[in-house]
């Protein structure tokens, strides 16, 4: 049996969930989220928490368990609390600006780029090289911070570029003079 599929989720206060066939709506302080998960998982709500029951011990159902029960679970956590992915950006006169729909991105290029953000997410920027990106869904903060960051990757001779933080760039030696 999944480890992971079996545990039950709670729902915390403050949260409502609500369980619709197999559409799955969470609403809390941070937002609101609703996903439809696949149709041969079983959805149970009682006393507060959400349980994900497979229909065999086939390996796509026990692989669907445990996905479906991390989805819903990160929905819940995602409307309580909230995700956050933090970019740095590194290199002489790179910086970045929170504006009023999105992210304007100064990185080496002929001109600034702006990043339209998407519903739900919004940006704080700290000392014009600290991007931090949140809102409460995982999967779309995450993909957001991948695609800042593909607009200048981190290169690997000077390391300049936008990175995660904490991201270890791996650094090549340059070209040797000949003697």
């Amino acid at each position: 049996m999944s480890r992971i599929g079996k545990k039950p989720v709670t729902v915390p206060s403050g949260v409502t969930a609500e369980i619709d066939g197999q559409t799955v709506r969470v609403k809390g302080p941070k937002g609101e989220l609703s996903r439809t998960v696949h149709a041969e998982m079983i959805l149970k709500m009682e006393n507060g928490t959400i349980t994900v029951v497979r229909p065999s011990e086939e390996t796509r159902h026990k692989a669907l368990h445990g996905l479906t029960r991390t989805l819903i679970a990160n929905m819940v956590e995602g409307v309580d609390k909230g995700y956050q992915k933090v970019l740095e950006i590194q290199g002489v006169g790179y910086k970045a600006e929170a504006t009023k729909g999105g992210l304007n991105v100064v990185v080496g290029y002929s001109h600034p780029v702006l990043y339209k953000a998407p519903a739900g997410i919004t940006f704080a920027v700290e000392n014009n090289t600290v991007v931090k990106i949140s809102g409460p869904n995982k999967e779309l903060v995450g993909q957001v911070a991948a695609e800042i960051r593909q607009i200048r990757k981190p290169e690997p001779y000077k390391g300049k570029g936008i990175r995660y933080q904490g991201e270890r760039v791996r650094r090549k030696a340059g070209k040797t003079g000949a003697k």
